[in-house]
């Protein structure tokens, strides 16, 4: 593998921030003129692209992602209950009795703070309302990982022979190849 200039070894760590070629070339320090030019070019060099992959599995050893870790965590995702944050009389469990999944993983959380008397050194919070991660996104990315394709169209289509049977196939010469012609196109009704 030849040396990577300076310039081009920052494009690669650049390039994993955002995965943005034209961002990274500017961060590298190309021009903004040429950036999106280069940072095409960049990622057609065969060195370069060599360097990205390895940059990019180094990081995820670092941190530990791996196709087994992501298709784990769309699991729990997926088995997410909201029967797991709320007590027996529908109330709301305290946040730390809650799974980690869910702290980890909802969208967001609306909260009403109150104040309850004068003084203000008594404040209840009201959860209002729970945004939860979509469902049936998630599902549709456990289908990918897993092949399932279950949200793709499946269509097939069979070519068979004579009342079903398998097509008959036969080499024929020339001039067999025009006797068969000439008695197809005179059994055409069109």
């Amino acid at each position: 593998m030849k040396t990577l200039t300076p310039k081009q070894e920052m494009f690669c760590r650049e390039y994993l921030v955002d995965l943005n070629a034209s961002q990274a070339a500017i961060r590298a320090g190309y021009s903004q003129k040429t950036a999106s030019r280069m940072g095409s070019e960049n990622l057609s060099k065969p060195d370069i692209a060599k360097r990205i992959i390895e940059l990019k599995t180094a990081r995820n050893e670092r941190v530990e992602i791996n196709a087994d870790y992501v298709l784990q965590r769309l699991v729990q995702i997926d088995e997410m209950d909201v029967l797991d944050i709320l007590k027996d009389d529908g109330g709301l469990k305290l946040l730390h009795e809650w799974p980690k999944v869910w702290r980890t993983t909802l969208s967001g959380l609306d909260v009403l703070t109150t104040v309850t008397n004068f003084d203000e050194t008594t404040t209840e919070n009201i959860l209002k309302k729970i945004k939860w991660p979509d469902k049936v996104k998630n599902l549709e990315l456990l289908g990918k990982h897993i092949a399932v394709q279950a949200f793709r169209e499946q269509a097939t289509h069979a070519l068979t022979g004579k009342d079903g049977g398998p097509v008959e196939v036969k080499l024929l010469s020339r001039e067999e190849y025009r006797q068969a012609r000439r008695e197809m196109l005179e059994d055409d009704d069109c």
